[in-house]
């Protein structure tokens, strides 16, 4: 079963998406800050796709993507934003620095699985 690392401070929004990943039958993680996760990542562990919440206090969700896509061992980590910003430059941004799909929240499982898929095909043809 693959496993998905939620890094968002909303534990509302994180539940949720953890209730859709199940229903999709992939296994959750949620962190409730970037920087544990970012612990968890260089002390080996490994998701197989990333959901970051870009507005989350001291590291944001860009930061996180940023750290994650500066290292060859994570290139082809799948990694999905999730925001209530709807904002073209947030976006652009996102896509810029290596994310692979963006959800606008509310989050419905029609459009979290289909991001999802999108972003695990970009990493199979690379």
């Amino acid at each position: 079963m693959k496993e998905v690392w939620i890094v968002d401070d909303d534990d509302e929004m994180a539940r949720a998406i953890s209730l859709m990943l199940k229903v999709l039958d992939y296994h959750s993680k949620h962190y409730n800050h970037a920087r544990p996760a970012a612990q968890a990542l260089l002390a080996g562990q490994r998701p197989d796709l990333l959901i970051l919440d870009i507005n989350m206090p001291e590291v944001t969700g860009l930061d996180m993507l940023e750290f994650v896509r500066r290292r060859r061992e994570w290139k082809h980590l799948p990694v999905i934003m999730l925001s209530s910003e709807a904002a073209d430059v947030t976006v652009d941004k996102a896509m810029q620095l290596g994310a692979d799909g963006y959800v606008m929240k509310p989050v419905t499982i029609e459009e979290l699985e289909k991001t999802m898929a999108q972003a695990f095909y970009k990493h199979l043809e690379r």
